[in-house]
């Protein structure tokens, strides 16, 4: 069973932040990501509001540099899911697919994954019509008619990437206003091909082979039409990517992991970083803040560990 100084768990840019930091200080290092390095930020089209890129840049762009830099250091790299993970001081037991290793120190950037919104028959329209990644699934639907839930920055942000391809979208939001930025709330609202339906939610997704529509009901008055769509995106918020998460972590009302400032949770040598925290702002830039800071409390940590 192979032990290293420090297991990150997540390669999003507050993992790979966190692995470059512990790295450039000189400690081993595991780390854990069963897909592709990048983590929300492949999924998402263009990035207009990290620091350096005036213009923007694309999502896949900014994950490659980022795995690019983490590269320059020697590291283990794990490719499989995290299964199991058994908190100890000084020796924490991690399971990755069938395999152990124990950390010194745990940083978990684990993310989260979009919310659905749990009516019948979304699970099996996934794919048929259902999509929770306008990048993955956008280009499906040129010249169609879409619809996209939400109405927050994802929400907005996704829906001018899709104006882009389809014949017509409507933006539907349960509040009688946005919550997204107010840059973003001024593209929609001025894109000729986004219609806007405030105050309304779907109740029910139509289609056998595919969706054809769905029935959105006034949250105001109760009453209900049918909408003829031939795509919906759903993006209304965010839920923990943390199954293996031990019972003993402190964590919040919808399961994100609590830290202080310097990121460390409830158990002593564990870290959590990036979208998996309890925190308001979820964003590429807070991520890597949130996975410096990670790093050096871990080995400050380790320090005091092997003082």
């Amino acid at each position: 069973m192979k032990t290293y100084d420090a297991i990150v768990i997540g390669g999003g840019p507050a993992g790979m932040t966190a692995a470059l930091y512990l790295l450039r200080s000189g400690v081993s290092v595991a780390f854990v990501e069963k897909l592709s390095p990048g983590g929300q930020v492949l999924m998402t089209a263009e990035i207009e509001n990290y620091p350096g890129f005036p213009k923007g840049i694309q999502g896949w762009e900014l994950a490659d540099l980022f795995a690019a830099h983490l590269e320059r250091y020697p590291h283990d790299k794990y490719n499989d899911a995290v299964t199991a993970f058994e908190p100890a001081p000084g020796a924490n037991r991690v399971r990755v697919g069938d395999e152990w290793i124990v950390g010194k120190t745990v940083v978990v950037c684990s993310g989260a994954r979009y919310k659905k919104l749990g009516l019948p028959d979304e699970d099996r329209l996934i794919g048929k019509g259902i999509s929770y990644c306008a990048l993955c699934d956008g280009n499906f639907f040129r010249g169609q008619k879409v619809g996209v839930v939400g109405g927050g920055n994802s929400a907005l942000e996704e829906s001018l990437y899709l104006a882009k391809l389809v014949a017509n979208l409507r933006l539907i939001h349960r509040r009688d206003e946005f919550r997204g930025c107010k840059c973003y709330q001024e593209k929609v609202q001025s894109a000729p091909n986004i219609d806007i339906e405030f105050s309304s939610v779907v109740r029910k997704l139509h289609g056998d082979t595919g969706l054809t529509g769905v029935t959105l009901a006034d949250v105001k008055t109760g009453e209900e039409r049918f909408l003829p769509l031939d795509g919906l995106f759903i993006f209304i918020g965010f839920e923990p990517v943390g199954d293996f998460l031990p019972d003993g972590i402190d964590k919040d009302p919808q399961g994100f992991i609590i830290t202080d400032t310097e990121m460390r949770t409830s158990l002593p040598g564990v870290f959590a970083a990036g979208d998996i925290r309890s925190k308001a702002c979820r964003q590429v830039t807070t991520a890597v803040g949130d996975g410096a800071t990670a790093a050096t409390a871990a080995f400050t940590y380790l320090e005091q560990l092997d003082a």
